[in-house]
């Protein structure tokens, strides 16, 4: 293993852990949130496609079409297989639609797991009482992103390993491969190729 993801890996362990132990000691509720959302932060963190801003903005905006996507269920769908589905359907809808309209710019991998981290921390609490939507999302918000946010940070701060996909550049062709034959045209006048 290269040192830059033993260290990756050792920093986002201690992470997790105390987002445990601080969020009991200070009465937020992490201790759910703390795996989740750090290891779904630190897959943003490490994977090398885009400048960090984008990954994390992708983040950010999957997380909300998915807090938006619960806020449509508790309004207008009901709580069964159908409205799920529906809910469903609609986030993951939007998420291709902000990554089609910002040129691919941010990457569609980055909504998903913010929607992903939102639907993973949120809905059981949403399935057990859904008309307290407005009083607990919040709190599943801000757990899951702080968590998410120290993953980030943890992963993001890693060696470079090798460089991202758009900076490789091709190696050229080998030299033991014969160079194809060319035809030469004759130059004066009379003779024929």
């Amino acid at each position: 293993m290269q040192r830059s993801t033993l260290l990756c890996g050792a920093l986002l362990a201690v992470v997790a852990g105390l987002l445990c132990l601080v969020g009991e000691a200070l009465g937020l509720d992490t201790q759910h949130v703390a795996l989740v959302g750090g290891a779904l932060g630190g897959v943003v963190g490490l994977v090398q496609e885009r400048t960090p801003a984008q990954r994390a903005t992708g983040f950010l905006i999957g997380l909300f079409v998915a807090w938006l996507g619960f806020a449509v269920r508790a309004l207008y769908l009901p709580d069964s297989a159908s409205g799920r589905a529906v809910a469903a359907v609609v986030v993951v809808a939007v998420c291709v639609a902000f990554t089609a309209g910002s040129g691919n710019r941010l990457p569609l991998w980055t909504l998903l797991i913010g929607a992903a981290a939102m639907v993973a921390v949120y809905e059981e609490s949403y399935t057990a009482d859904s008309p307290a939507f407005l009083a607990q999302s919040p709190s599943a918000a801000t757990g899951v992103l702080l968590a998410a946010g120290i993953g980030f940070l943890a992963t993001s701060l890693q060696w470079p390993g090798r460089a991202p996909a758009a900076a490789q550049t091709e190696a050229p062709p080998a030299d033991d491969e014969p160079e194809a034959p060319t035809r030469e045209f004759a130059t004066t006048e009379g003779e024929r190729p």
